[in-house]
């Protein structure tokens, strides 16, 4: 299959706005705590489109899975699904970090480490790191490392300034009322450091890859889905840890009556301007503070669902980026990163996350932006020189 950057460079924005829209549904949700609709996106996200997709892309997927599985001497499928279980803490407290700091905010610092550590953490597994120290190449990347925590450390000022100016009721307008810079802060840390991992899963699983482009070329289909099997694997180890976790506060705070109509509280959710009703409260609904209607739960489904798809097609768009990048492919991730960030503030000016913010603040958060997309970048020129 050939090579067009360009139409590689479309797919990976397009997997860049998914990944940064895919919070937005979580805010027409009513009356259903965190950890409900967590878990409802998180089977659609996981379980549901990797399945139904790498079976409509992909001949006898299954069996595909099934072959890797019955080879003695791979350990493919252990060894994603473990990497993928790590990746998924990741991502249940990047949902948090969000929860905590916003979009905007919370999509800089979170994806701001995990570029840096992304970038790290594989070199210092394998050993290569003393290598990388004494190349050209490599130092330019350590360089867009250093920049990228910079510009994390830029952010985290931002976003304590933002914590000290808004009011409360400013918070809630902009859908924050749970906003939380020291929770959010200490979840992104973390969120970063286990978010890299996702690239060991896929490294992890190539041979599942590489059987899977045989059977698609033998069946005269595109390449371009052969990385599709292997993320059903890596995020089966992803919900997991999120499963597991999400029935853990079910338990904790009762909620489990909700996924039948039971109401409770979602913190994703924008209040009135005025700041006079609770956060999901309106008087007009009865469903937000009785039973919710049937419409109101089939909605609440249909949006955390819709949540999980969009969340999906990062990958999905970003794997089908990487097969077009040819020589170019050092640039995926860094082009992953940035659209991602740049989407992420412009949903964040969209709903108003930094109204009633002073200019030093405005200033603060735009240099943040401005040097995570140049780390990028650094990090991008210096993957270039090592692949030349």
């Amino acid at each position: 299959m050939g090579t067009n950057p360009f139409i590689g460079v479309i797919f990976h924005w397009i997997g860049g706005f998914a990944s940064a829209t895919n919070f937005i549904p979580f805010r027409g949700i009513k009356r259903w705590s965190w950890e409900v609709y967590w878990l409802v996106q998180g089977f659609a996200a996981w379980i549901i489109t990797p399945i139904v997709l790498a079976s409509i892309f992909v001949p006898n997927v299954f069996g595909i899975l099934s072959q890797v599985h019955a080879d003695p001497t791979s350990h493919a499928i252990g060894y994603a699904f473990l990497w993928g279980a790590l990746w998924g803490m990741g991502g249940l407290t990047f949902g948090l970090a969000i929860r905590y700091l916003g979009i905007a905010l919370g999509y800089a610092i979170a994806l701001g480490l995990c570029t840096a550590f992304g970038t790290l953490i594989p070199p210092i597994y394998d050993g290569s790191i003393h290598t990388i120290l004494h190349e050209t190449s490599g130092q330019i990347i350590l360089f867009g490392v250093l920049v990228c925590v910079i510009a994390v450390a830029i952010n985290g000022a931002a976003g304590l300034s933002k914590d000290r100016e808004i009011t409360p009721e400013e918070k809630a307008e902009a859908g924050e009322s749970d906003y939380n810079f020291g929770k959010g802060i200490a979840v992104a840390i973390f969120a970063g450091i286990m978010s890299s991992f996702f690239a060991f899963g896929l490294k992890a699983g190539k041979p599942i890859g590489d059987i899977a482009k045989t059977q698609l070329l033998a069946n005269h289909r595109l390449d371009l889905w052969q990385n599709l099997p292997i993320l059903i694997v890596v995020l089966w180890g992803g919900f997991l840890t999120n499963f597991i976790w999400s029935a853990i506060l079910i338990l904790k705070n009762r909620s489990i009556k909700q996924f039948a109509g039971e109401p409770g509280y979602n913190p994703m959710r924008a209040s009135h301007s005025s700041g006079d009703t609770l956060v999901d409260f309106d008087p007009l609904d009865a469903s937000t503070y009785d039973r919710l209607a049937p419409k109101t739960l089939a909605a609440n489904y249909f949006f955390a669902a819709t949540a999980g798809i969009i969340w999906y097609f990062q990958f999905f768009f970003y794997s089908m980026g990487q097969t077009k990048m040819g020589k170019y492919d050092f640039s995926s991730w860094t082009l992953h990163m940035a659209s991602i960030i740049i989407f992420a503030t412009l949903w964040g000016l969209i709903f108003k996350e930094w109204h009633g913010t002073s200019r030093r603040t405005k200033l603060l958060v735009s240099c943040g932006l401005f040097l995570l997309v140049s780390s990028t970048l650094i990090v991008g020129y210096g993957n270039y020189l090592k692949a030349n």
